[in-house]
């Protein structure tokens, strides 16, 4: 049968398909972000923005906390999903080459939504810090911490989380995915779900500090969306990863107690 034929031939094209499925992806959020879709101001006019441009502080009314949650995930998707696509072709391959599966991009899909889905818990819960940082005045028109003595805490929490053995253990992790990939795990679409998952909750506990980072350099500020979706690239996929992170740590630490000093030092 003809229709049968080009669905076999398809199927067999699946790294293909997986690989554009994830460009796509990227493509599309990244695009999401830089022009700012349903929110007031593009990331474009946010980044060029003065910062003593005035503005009329947000209403949180439900549509805009849905707004703002989802502008949180698809950012994280634009940055994350790159470095993690490595992991996703890997796991495609190896679901491939099983030939007692039926149907590996079924659970490519699984694996890669139960992924995204970790991304969107981190995202309800930094909504929801910018939440409570508004409501207490100490965000700036510019979606960033108003307060330096906040700022400072940031990069140097930031900096310290760089040296502690959960963050490295959560790193080699997504360094190294083969060996949770290649190991004991449940078959079809529930094993796609609970692997996807672990992968995401591994590459949350590797980043979630450095995008709490974005409350410092600004939310919707381009240069620090780019710079640490790629500092992240860099950190997971270089041989020496490790040591990129160990000499961010050691920045951020002491960008942080040089704003806090200076912050003292004008008080």
């Amino acid at each position: 049968m003809p229709n049968a034929s080009i669905i076999e031939h398809v199927l067999k094209r699946d790294r293909a398909i997986v690989f554009a499925s994830l460009v796509a992806i990227t493509g599309l959020s990244a695009t999401y972000i830089i022009f700012g879709v349903g929110m007031d101001m593009s990331a474009f006019e946010m980044t060029a923005m003065p910062g003593h441009t005035l503005m009329t502080p947000a209403v949180w009314t439900p549509s805009y906390a849905a707004l703002v949650f989802f502008m949180w995930w698809i950012m994280m998707i634009a940055m994350m999903l790159p470095s993690s696509a490595p992991t996703v072709l890997l796991y495609a391959a190896i679901k491939r080459q099983r030939r007692d599966i039926a149907n590996p991009l079924a659970l490519t899909a699984t694996f890669l939504s139960a992924y995204l889905v970790v991304w969107a818990l981190f995202s309800l819960f930094a909504a929801l810090l910018q939440w409570g940082l508004g409501i207490v005045g100490l965000m700036s028109v510019k979606i960033s911490v108003s307060s330096g003595v906040l700022g400072g805490f940031i990069l140097i929490a930031a900096g310290i989380y760089q040296f502690t053995p959960f963050k490295q253990i959560c790193l080699t992790q997504c360094q190294y995915p083969i060996r949770f990939l290649t190991g004991p795990q449940q078959p079809g679409l529930k094993g796609a779900l609970r692997m996807g998952l672990r992968h995401g909750a591994y590459c949350v506990g590797c980043c979630a500090f450095l995008m709490i980072l974005l409350f410092f350099g600004g939310i919707m500020n381009l240069f620090w969306i780019t710079g640490l979706a790629i500092y992240v690239l860099l950190e997971k996929l270089l041989p020496y990863g490790r040591w990129v992170g160990y000499a961010a740590g050691i920045g951020l630490f002491g960008s942080g107690a040089v704003l806090l000093l200076s912050v003292v030092s004008a008080d």
